[in-house]
């Protein structure tokens, strides 16, 4: 989608979007229904400052002091509130260059984000790059098909992570993309490329059956869709290969979506999938909405920082 139709169709849209398939229909308003909101970014690319107001696409947005404001103000009308991002932190800005990605997690930390997984550009330092950052991160990195064990990252990475919000079970996995061809194989090591689709389906058996989670989302860096490889998996080939997850946050493609796309999983059943773009030009916001019986309903918007 060309930026600016977005735009259009964002500031046309002032009220969140009502996801189909996800109608309220069966809720009645009132305190029996429990909201959780999950905020998203991806694919920052080290963008700290916001655009310059001459910049010929995207004057005067974008910018980490302005997202930290916005996310304070969602978190004081809903304290039930994830913060994820789904990959590329690094590479874009002098700021990497310099600092390696220090300032990048340290950031990060102070907006509370709640957990990230690991995109190709975050290998740009080499993987003993990424590691020496790790002390700045006050979250946690989630991927659950790079197999770190025979690397520095072995340990400091989980397969995922369960959060407990007003009594609602939460999980978050994370999937990467494959690195051979897109990261040089000094940079990544002996980090293992496992299958995502074959990953993700023992995560949702974990996560659904064993642990018994309300709500499943997968934090990918697969990217959207390729119009000319359809058949290369991505976050729509995803969603319609597996069952129980809720909601996919992708990265990779810097797709501006104004609202998620409804996919159907494999058994027929809706999941979301979402992604805001670039740059932190976007803050993804998706309410999810759980009656007494933890049925669940959802609305789902981007937000112009």
């Amino acid at each position: 989608m060309k930026r600016r139709d977005f735009i259009q169709q964002a500031t046309a849209a002032t009220a969140l979007a009502t996801i189909g398939g996800y109608g309220f229909s069966s809720f009645a308003a009132g305190t029996s229904t429990k909201k959780i909101t999950v905020l998203h970014t991806n694919d920052v690319h080290s963008h700290i400052d916001p655009f310059g107001p001459d910049d010929s696409r995207n004057a005067n947005q974008g910018g980490v002091a302005r997202r930290a404001t916005l996310i304070e103000s969602i978190r004081k009308e809903n304290p039930n509130t994830l913060l994820l991002d789904a990959g590329d932190i690094f590479q874009g800005t002098p700021y990497f260059n310099y600092y390696g990605g220090e300032l990048e997690f340290k950031l990060m930390s102070k907006l509370k984000y709640d957990a990230a997984t690991i995109g190709n550009h975050d290998f740009d330092n080499g993987i003993d790059g990424l590691y020496a950052q790790l002390p700045h991160a006050n979250f946690q990195f989630i991927s659950a098909n790079y197999d770190f064990k025979n690397t520095v990252m072995d340990t400091h990475v989980k397969p995922y992570q369960i959060f407990i919000k007003d009594g609602i079970k939460i999980a978050v996995f994370g999937i990467g993309i494959k690195l051979d061809g897109l990261v040089d194989k000094k940079m990544y090591k002996e980090t293992v490329y496992l299958d995502p689709i074959e990953t993700s389906q023992e995560m949702t058996r974990i996560l659904k059956d064993q642990e018994q989670c309300d709500l499943v989302i997968c934090l990918s860096h697969l990217g959207y869709h390729y119009s000319k490889s359809p058949e290369k998996i991505s976050d729509l080939n995803l969603a319609k290969s597996t069952k129980d997850i809720d909601l996919i946050i992708g990265g990779h493609t810097h797709t501006f979506l104004p609202k998620p796309t409804v996919a159907q999983n494999i058994e027929g059943k809706n999941v979301l999938v979402n992604q805001v773009g670039c740059y932190g030009i976007n803050l993804g916001k998706i309410d999810f909405y759980f009656d007494s019986d933890k049925s669940k309903s959802a609305n789902g918007t981007s937000i112009i920082v």
